[in-house]
């Protein structure tokens, strides 16, 4: 049924259709009105039987979750942000245990200083965590990976991360397609699963291993993602052929075909670049973008595959790695290795900065050239950043940088003004 929603109700509502039976809420922007959607759901009978838990923390929503999952219970909760980092132990052990945990990451940037707006570093700095981690375009395929993360979590007995950009989707009205209870019971079969705690068969979990065998439970969750990289293409696929549209899967090329120069990146940016590539294809150049959908499991055969007849790829990323540089483009070099190809990353979109499609096709312009250094921060006011440059060289007592560069921008304004 085709509906006009904010992104956040809309995965609400797709949550609540795969009967979740353990719901742990804890209030973070901008996920909250997803679980707000969900309360009101389980309030008014119409997610039932479902027991909605009011938790005092994000370590304490995770531990829940664990707890119900090992109990035998379809279990779902959703983070951002500091929210995500302060339940990061719970997280790991989510993973370690086997427990196909769904949640929603509305992405985040991570302070300090505090910033409520979107990038991608919340999902990132847990890229090795050992969850699936799926990245969403859009609103609709937000609602379509949820779906399928509760089926293909349950199959593997892993967890999955579910990532849609923060207010660009979540505080998005769009339409939107929701299926049918009865389409998705006949996708999501009941939870049935691989392990649970049962009184009358007493058994402890996360136990302490030691050497003898913890490299081995390692290489198992390994093992799993391995596995999941052939099964998320299999029920994509079977989703399109459920649900008549196309959503998820490991990667989506768009003119690709013939094109010299490729742009890689993931979520709610792929739509303003495919409008760029668009205008750039009409004054002649042969660009292209794809998209990630699968960050873990990352697939390194399918980017290679379609990478490989390029000349030279951007990749766009909306986190990086201090110190060293991109992120997705360090995966993206290991699936390349061999191939002789230019290779740039360009930071973009950090704290909510906006991503113009001016700004794209001046950056991707220099790429095109090959003028583009290795490492571009797009959009960077340098003349704020080499002032605190110079005020650190000039006093050891040089203040809070976040701060002094709010008086600069503040500064520069009223100049330009």
């Amino acid at each position: 049924m085709l509906r006009q929603l904010e992104g956040s109700h809309a995965v609400a509502e797709a949550v609540a259709l795969c009967r979740p039976e353990v719901i742990c809420a804890y209030p973070i922007s901008p996920q909250t009105h997803i679980v707000e959607g969900l309360g009101e759901l389980v309030k008014s009978g119409a997610l039932a039987p479902c027991e909605f838990i009011n938790v005092e923390s994000e370590f304490a929503a995770m531990s829940v979750a664990i707890g119900a999952s090992a109990a035998g219970a379809r279990a779902y909760t959703a983070t951002a942000s500091q929210g995500l980092l302060f339940m990061v132990e719970a997280v790991y052990n989510a993973s370690g245990l086997g427990l196909p945990i769904v949640m929603t990451v509305a992405n985040r940037a991570i302070g300090a200083p505090i910033n409520i707006w979107n990038d991608h570093s919340d999902s990132m700095s847990q890229r090795d965590c050992g969850w699936l981690q799926w990245f969403a375009e859009s609103n609709q395929e937000a609602v379509d990976l949820h779906l399928q993360a509760f089926r293909i979590g349950e199959e593997l007995s892993m967890p999955v991360m579910v990532c849609m950009d923060g207010f660009i989707l979540t505080h998005a009205y769009e339409q939107v397609d929701l299926p049918s209870q009865a389409d998705v019971d006949a996708f999501l079969p009941p939870y049935e699963p691989r392990q649970v705690l049962d009184p009358s068969d007493p058994v402890s979990i996360g136990a302490m291993v030691g050497p003898e065998a913890f490299m081995e439970v390692r290489y198992l969750a390994h093992a799993k993602q391995t596995m999941a990289l052939e099964r998320i293409p299999q029920v994509a696929e079977e989703f399109a052929q459920r649900f008549g549209r196309r959503s998820g899967g490991l990667v989506r090329p768009y003119r690709c075909e013939d094109a010299e120069t490729i742009v890689v990146a993931l979520g709610s940016v792929i739509g303003t670049l495919e409008d760029t590539i668009d205008e750039m294809r009409e004054a002649g150049v042969r660009i292209g973008v794809l998209g990630i959908q699968s960050f873990r499991p990352f697939p390194l055969a399918a980017v290679r595959a379609a990478l490989q007849g390029a000349r030279r790829v951007v990749v766009l990323e909306k986190s990086f790695s201090v110190g060293l540089g991109g992120v997705v483009s360090t995966d993206v070099r290991l699936a390349l290795s061999g191939l002789l190809l230019h290779g740039y990353t360009v930071i973009a979109g950090l704290g909510g900065r906006a991503i113009t499609k001016a700004s794209l096709a001046r950056t991707l312009g220099e790429a095109v050239a090959d003028r583009l250094p290795p490492l571009t921060f797009m959009d960077l006011d340098w003349r704020i950043v080499e002032r605190q440059l110079e005020r650190e060289a000039a006093t050891r007592r040089s203040g809070p940088i976040a701060e002094n560069l709010l008086r600069d921008v503040g500064a520069v304004a009223s100049k330009v003004r």
